[in-house]
């Protein structure tokens, strides 16, 4: 009985609001503003009352003699989102909801540029995503067009254009010929971005190495290391020389020097020498006893 009593109260609580809030009359809101534009709610009835805005991250409070208009000023509501207005007095009360979307004037994008070093002649290597917001850093999900454009060391530049869906523009490109530094820049309207990509050589590539009597070694040498597009491979990279004699194996790893990996191995007439950077291979060299 006690549950069933509560119920019934809260039911005609219920109707008791909704029969105060048809007595005031609707309280009238803009279906949609722009952020930051000035706008303005007409009320209905007599006497006065106090409105509240309420919405993602803002409350307003404003006083009002009812039968008057309740203004705001540019700029006071900014965040967009779902708001709602509640008119509450002695004997009136309403509520209604209205939209702030964001402002159609970029003012701000947010510029994701991967990676920030990639190997030369990489296809779709590099992605970018931007992001649009307006002057208030609501999210624009109108349909923007954005223009990347990719800048390479030799001088090329490669330019392309997407639209925006729900905020969001994404593009993927790819990385030089040449190695060296690439300017990648994003523009929406008068607003841009701009992101540095190190381009560097690929793997190795047509490993050839010579060699020749150093007493009782043999001095080996690679020729210049370039990558398939003719780029310098960074010093530092770590060449891999073998020698293979009567089944047996010996092993040195050397690092690029100038362009140039160098060792010495022990003279033994009829050896393999061989030379290998990761999974690429090189030329042979039987030893004779000669160059």
């Amino acid at each position: 009985m006690r549950a069933a009593f509560i119920s019934s109260a809260k039911g005609v609580a219920a109707l008791v609001l909704l029969a105060i809030a048809a007595a005031a009359g609707p309280l009238q809101v803009p279906q949609k503003i722009e952020a930051g534009s000035a706008f303005s709610i007409q009320t209905a009835g007599t006497g006065t009352a106090v409105v509240y805005i309420v919405g993602p991250g803002q409350v307003l409070k404003r006083d009002v003699s009812l039968g008057e208009n309740v203004t705001f000023d540019r700029g006071e509501l900014h965040n967009a989102g779902h708001y709602t207005a509640f008119l509450a007095g002695p004997s009136s009360t309403a509520v209604g909801d209205f939209d702030v979307v964001p402002a159609d004037r970029p003012s701000a994008i947010s510029f994701l540029a991967k990676p920030s070093r990639l190997p030369v002649d990489l296809h779709d290597g590099i992605s970018g995503v931007v992001y649009v917001f307006d002057v208030f850093r609501n999210l624009i999900l109108e349909p923007m067009r954005v223009s990347f454009q990719l800048s390479e060391a030799a001088g090329s530049v490669e330019t392309r254009a997407v639209q925006t869906h729900d905020g969001v523009a994404w593009i993927e490109m790819n990385s030089a010929p040449k190695a060296g530094e690439a300017q990648f820049e994003a523009t929406v309207g008068n607003t841009n971005a701009q992101r540095v990509i190190q381009q560097v050589a690929g793997d190795p590539c047509n490993l050839r190495i010579s060699a020749q009597p150093a007493g009782d070694r043999i001095a080996v040498e690679t020729e210049p290391v370039r990558d398939c597009r003719g780029n310098p491979v960074p010093d530092g990279t770590v060449i891999t020389f073998t020698e293979t004699y009567n089944g047996s194996e010996a092993t040195v790893d050397a690092p690029l020097k100038r362009g140039v990996a160098k060792t010495d191995l022990p003279a033994r007439q009829g050896a393999v020498i061989s030379v290998a950077a990761g999974v690429v291979m090189g030329n042979e060299i039987r030893w004779q006893g000669g160059r």
